[in-house]
């Protein structure tokens, strides 16, 4: 497949953060059917174009619902590269003690929480720790801001839906890569949930770069920065 969109991660400017969002989908936008199921609603193109983007990356962040549901992995296995920094968004200290991207295979493993958490961290993790905003969740920029601190400059944000729908709704995403798989579920888990808006012109419209993976997935390429309403 095109290199394009990798292309625009390496082409990120060195003094503030570069956010990447993505998200795997069926045609008529489910992530997962009723009962939970998602494995295999990509196919094999998609999951090698997620795997280099984290090769890309500085490091790769889920929300703790994906690591309770999925046990996710989260490191570079289908292409050549290093495995990045594996961030869990866990505010208040729901992290299990064993999990996959625990693995020690050199990677930094972060817990970003709220200040003041007092829950116990899983060995060789280190936290991160972000006030609450009003709403009393972590706020994205936040999120983002202190990682970049931490010198973890490219970012990926892999999910799941909650998590990717807060950092856009949060303006805290550069890029979205939306991987589209020929299937209607007809039903099951939505993928963005975003806030509602009660006309048209209040819609994101971003820049798009459209690239049809070898096995039949689309690629959706959105420069988040240039979307306007209308």
């Amino acid at each position: 497949m095109t290199s394009r969109p990798i292309a625009h991660i390496h082409a990120a400017l060195p003094d503030r953060p570069f956010v990447v969002a993505q998200l795997g989908q069926s045609l008529d936008g489910r992530i997962a059917t009723v009962t939970g199921e998602s494995q295999w609603i990509n196919k094999e193109e998609a999951l090698n174009h997620v795997h280099r983007v984290r090769a890309a990356v500085d490091a790769v962040v889920v929300g703790i619902g994906t690591v309770v549901a999925d046990d996710p992995k989260l490191n570079v296995r289908r292409v050549s590269g290093r495995n990045p920094a594996r961030v869990v968004i866990d505010p208040r200290g729901r992290m299990p003690a064993v999990a996959n991207l625990l693995a020690d295979d050199g990677a930094e493993r972060l817990i970003v929480r709220a200040k003041g958490c007092a829950a116990p961290l899983p060995a060789a993790c280190e936290p991160i720790e972000v006030p609450l905003a009003g709403d009393g969740k972590l706020a994205p920029l936040d999120i983002v801001a202190a990682l970049f601190r931490r010198g973890l400059r490219k970012i990926l944000v892999e999910g799941g839906a909650g998590t990717v729908s807060g950092f856009i709704d949060g303006s805290a995403v550069d890029r979205l890569h939306v991987l589209v798989a020929p299937v209607i579920l007809g039903s099951g888990k939505p993928g963005l949930a975003l806030k509602p808006i009660d006309k048209l012109t209040k819609a994101l419209r971003p820049a798009a770069e459209v690239h049809i993976l070898a096995d039949g997935d689309v690629l959706f390429d959105c420069d988040m920065r240039s979307s306007h309403g209308g």
